[in-house]
């Protein structure tokens, strides 16, 4: 028998894929399973083509959004048509979870599931403002609108502690603490592991949370590039309404006049106030003018993926351009990623991952410091009749200065971070379904920032200098060792079997280092050296953890029915003395999918999945005492006297008590639930949780005879968060052409203090932390409405008293007496809500019809408050003070329904939020935002066929286009309580182009 008549058959294979209406798929991929670099991606009629093909070969065809099949090749047979089916339940999908994936349908414990689609074509810098309301159970509250510096707030489920409730943040199973070193582009999915059960198996470091970002990777096939990028404008939509120069002049008058003194301004002085005809001498200076301006930013990011079945490779380049709402910030930012995965032989495969983020941006400084929140600060509170300038060209300011003037100068805060991480990781396939895994990785942070305060003259006699530069140079790396043994078998083909051990080392240091000169020789030198040498100062220290670890984890299933899930791990902190380093996190989850059972057979033509599930488990929190590395050592401090024989000595002391047993905060939670998904098209998940937090680290105060002032920290705390989430789903086609979605959530959660130490309150200013109630509450004297008259007034604090020295008048806050004991004294403050929100809320609704799509999701959160000081609204004080138009409503006699306090003097009435904290100004700061509008276009194949392009679609982006809350005036219900002087966010409009090659 010759060579040539035992060879296999190799002929062309021709087919069409098309959905399950009968429409071509455009752009699947089709590759011959186990074929190294054999495929191809259909055409625009779903078309495609494969040469040397062997009888028995099988094809596999993948398309996004649609379950993967697979077609055996036939003997003879050359034509296929191959139909896929769209992916709307999800019930294979494979989710990532910590040291590993499951598919969705046999996880027994909490976790929630973002993709990539959900996070592109938006104009966000920062993922966890991408995130915000799509999943139950995490709440995100907007830090700031600032380029490069993020300021988000994480919480899931709740706040678990008093002290860092941060959740553990990892990118492909790197520790970063932060989404800012992540370009949202390079985005797979994310996973968030709500409860213990899903978060045990990273321990000490999981009782608030955690959350896997796992980036893109390459697939076997044919060679993709696309690219996509965007240009946004943005405006600042939270700018509070304040009087004019007439009006605030007008009432100041009175105010004065009603206390006994002369008006500051003439009738000709409030005449020209009025008609604007002396700009310089009577302007109506409207200072959040000259320091907004209209935002723009750009951002690019080009994707290179492919590979075959041994050398898959995916890289890609962001870049992005900002230039802030606020003046003088703007920043730039270049990050590269690489991710290499290749089949050294049968046994042996390698991947690495190398990411690097190059973050340079700057904001406005005033010219004593204080960065853009003085800025703000100062442009919030500024009288309108101060001049931006004068007519000989200087500058009208306060003893504060002119923050105008300090845009003009360009006096900056410059901030650089660079961030790289690498991974190296081997898989060894001992045998079939035991596979070992060594994997090293390293993380460094790089953060410099540059403090320039350029001197500024006002005019020939203000002035505030001289320049002066602080620089602080920050850094801190972490290397980890990670060796894996995974095994993986089904017995009798019943019994599925995952086993999984680990061991893990890890080193973390930090370092830090300021100087500091003044007086240099003109405000263009900006080099430290250029300063005085005799004005130099310097500090610097360094900080070094480690940490190790044995974990576990064992995962059954019967029949895809009975499912069993434990995980245990055992962390050991240089933190803590010795006896008090390890810590032991276990967790039990188990799950039944009742609907495989034989009796719920009749339901399989409706109910795809039911499954119930339940779990417990303990976690720690070793990031408690974040900020004191060895929370057990006493510090001993250089450079205190102490008199002897006669005179002062310089010595070394302990000035702080330090409790030896200090160890791990701990974390209870158990929680019930269940997933079902039904009719093909719609998915319903629910689920209760409970967390017990106890051991939380406190400080505890000391008595003035301990020999030591101030407190010491120990383990005497506990608090419970408990709620209800939910998520409903539901996508469906009408036809061809139509098609539409429903995605939504919901969670309740309830925060209660259960110790403190044996005390029931501490109370610091208007927050209260109490038992049964929630962490940092507000804590304020409630208001009964106002005094109608001034004989009221008085006739009320006859009865009742008055503990502040200021007599109740006609348009005061009446007090109420909360305690009932026919007196007004400190014990009337009542708690009055909290900034914790009890509820969150998501919903996203999409539409599509043919190659148009469109989205809008809104999102929103209730039983929140926030406590507004007095730059919120001004006072009448004079120049240092800028009134808002709220106070034109104000009680008179003439309106003595006015919901709005009678007009005082400075601090002169209790009405004032400085004076007494009351309940007026803890207002309720519940709201419903529109947060994302998504328009889109998908461009014809036989348009971008003649240009080589596989796909692409144009888009438009609306960013927190409207907000629904009912504050008084405009202000962003997400600020934190306080002046509102933080760098607001932006309403933004982008537009933007997705193509892939």
């Amino acid at each position: 028998m010759s060579f040539a008549s035992v060879q296999q058959v190799k002929r062309t294979i021709r087919g069409t894929v098309v959905d399950n209406t009968g429409l071509p798929v455009i752009g699947a991929n089709v590759i011959v399973k186990g074929s190294a670099g054999v495929g191809t991606v259909t055409n625009v009629d779903g078309d495609f083509t494969l040469e040397g093909i062997e009888d028995g070969a099988t094809l596999m065809i993948s398309y996004i959004g649609y379950v993967d099949q697979e077609v055996a090749v036939a003997k003879g047979k050359n034509d296929y048509k191959i139909t896929i089916h769209e992916d709307t339940q999800n019930l294979d999908e494979v989710v990532v979870v910590g040291y590993g994936t499951q598919t969705k349908v046999n996880l027994t414990g909490a976790v929630s599931t973002i993709g990539k689609d959900e996070l592109i074509n938006r104009p966000v810098t920062n993922v966890s403002s991408a995130l915000q309301g799509l999943t139950p159970g995490v709440t995100i509250t907007s830090g700031t609108g600032q380029p490069g510096s993020d300021g988000s707030t994480i919480r899931v489920r709740g706040v678990g502690t008093l002290n860092n409730a941060n959740p553990y943040i990892l990118v492909d199973g790197i520790e970063t603490g932060t989404f800012d070193s992540i370009d949202p582009n390079d985005i797979e999915s994310i996973s968030v592991l709500k409860d213990a059960a899903s978060a045990a198996i990273y321990g000490s470091k999981a009782a608030n949370g955690v959350i896997l970002v796992t980036t893109k990777r390459g697939k076997a096939g044919k060679a993709t590039v696309s690219y996509n990028g965007n240009v946004s404008f943005s405006n600042v939509s939270t700018l509070i309404d304040r009087l004019s120069s007439y009006d605030y002049a007008r009432l100041y008058n009175q105010l004065l006049t009603q206390d006994g003194a002369s008006p500051r301004f003439t009738d000709e002085d409030l005449r020209l106030f009025q008609d604007g005809t002396d700009p310089y001498g009577h302007p109506n200076t409207v200072w959040t003018d000259y320091i907004y301006r209209t935002g723009f930013m750009h951002k690019h990011s080009l994707n290179v993926s492919g590979g075959s079945e041994d050398v898959k490779y995916m890289a890609s380049a962001g870049f992005l351009g900002q230039e802030g709402t606020l003046r003088n910030s703007d920043r730039q930012q270049f990050n590269l990623r690489t991710n290499l995965d290749i089949k050294l032989s049968d046994k042996f495969t390698m991947r690495t991952n190398m990411a690097f983020i190059h973050n340079d941006y700057s904001e406005p400084n005033a010219s004593y410091g204080g960065g853009s929140t003085q800025l703000i600060r100062q442009a919030d509170r500024i009288a309108p009749w101060i001049p931006y300038k004068k007519e000989d060209g200087s500058y009208g300011s306060i003893s504060d200065g002119n923050p105008a003037a300090w845009v003009d100068i360009n006096s900056r805060k410059y901030h650089l971070l660079q961030n790289f991480s690498g991974i190296l990781a081997f898989d060894y396939h001992i045998i079939d379904g035991l596979t070992f895994t060594l994997q090293g990785a390293y993380v460094t942070n790089i953060k410099e920032t540059k403090d320039y305060r350029k001197e500024c003259w006002y005019d020939d006699v203000n002035y505030h200098g001289p320049d002066q530069l602080g620089e602080t140079i920050s850094r801190w790396s972490r290397y980890t060792l990670d060796a894996l043994l995974n095994y993986d078998k089904t017995f009798n083909q019943d019994h599925h079997f995952k086993a999984m051990v680990g061991y893990k080392i890890e080193k973390y240091d930090y370092r830090n280092l300021y100087a500091f000169r003044k007086s240099f020789p003109n405000s263009e030198v900006t080099d430290l050296n250029g300063g005085d040498s005799s004005t130099q100062t310097n500090s610097g220290y360094s900080r070094e953890l480690a940490l190790l670890s044995y974990f576990g984890r064992l995962n059954y299933d019967y029949k895809g029915k009975y499912l069993l899930e434990a995980n245990f791990r055992a962390d050991a902190s240089s933190r803590f003395a010795k006896g008090y380093r390890w810590g032991y996190f276990p967790s039990f989850s188990a799950g039944w999918r009742i609907s495989e059972e034989d009796f719920m057979e009749n339901t399989h033509g409706w109910l795809q999945s039911l499954k119930l599930r339940g779990s417990w488990g303990l976690l720690g929190n070793q990031d408690a005492v974040s900020d004191e590395y060895y929370p057990y050592l006493p510090t001993l401090y250089i450079g205190k006297n102490f008199p002897f024989g006669g005179s002062v000595h310089q010595g070394i002391t302990v000035v702080s008590h330090k409790v030896t047993t200090i160890s791990w905060e701990n974390s209870t939670n158990w929680g019930i639930g269940f997933d079902a998904n039904f009719l093909n098209e719609f998915m319903l998940s629910a689920e209760y949780y409970n967390r017990k937090t106890s051991d939380i680290i406190m400080d505890i105060p000391v008595s003035d005879t301990f020999g030591i002032s101030g407190t010491y920290q120990d383990n005497k705390g506990s608090l419970r968060n408990s709620g209800v989430e939910a998520s409903f789903a539901w996508n469906h086609s009408f036809n061809k052409d139509w098609r539409m979605g429903i995605n939504t959530n919901f969670s309740y959660n309830k925060n209660e203090l259960l110790d403190l130490a044996g005390v029931n309150e501490i109370i610091d200013g208007y927050m209260i932390n109490r038992i049964g109630e929630p962490y940092q509450s507000f804590y304020v004297y409630e208001v009964d409405g106002l005094f109608k008259s001034d004989e009221e007034a008085a006739a009320y604090e006859k009865q009742y008293g008055n503990p502040w020295s200021l007599p109740f008048k006609g348009g005061d806050f009446r007090i109420k007496d909360a305690d009932g004991d026919g007196k007004l004294t400190d014990k009337d403050r009542v708690v009055k809500g909290t900034q914790q929100p009890k509820t969150t809320f998501g919903l996203t609704l999409s539409a599509g019809w043919k190659n148009f799509d469109l989205s809008v999701f809104m999102q929103g959160v209730t039983g929140t408050n926030r406590y507004f000081s007095r730059d919120v609204v001004g006072s009448f004080i004079g120049d240092t003070s800028h009134p808002s138009t709220n106070w034109l409503d104000a009680w008179t006699p003439e309106n003595t329904n006015a919901e709005w306090p009678r007009l005082f003097l400075e601090e002169n009435s209790i009405s004032s939020p400085q004076r007494v904290n009351s309940s007026f100004w803890c207002m309720n700061t519940n709201y419903l935002r529109i947060k994302n509008v998504n328009l889109g276009y998908t461009l014809p194949k036989s348009w971008t066929n003649k240009l080589g392009i596989a796909n692409a679609k144009i888009y438009y982006t609306g960013e927190n286009l409207f907000t629904f809350d009912s504050l008084p005036f405009n202000a962003d219900p997400e600020s934190p309580s306080g002046n509102l002087d933080v760098y607001p966010i932006s309403r933004s409009h982008s537009f933007g182009i997705n193509v892939t090659f």
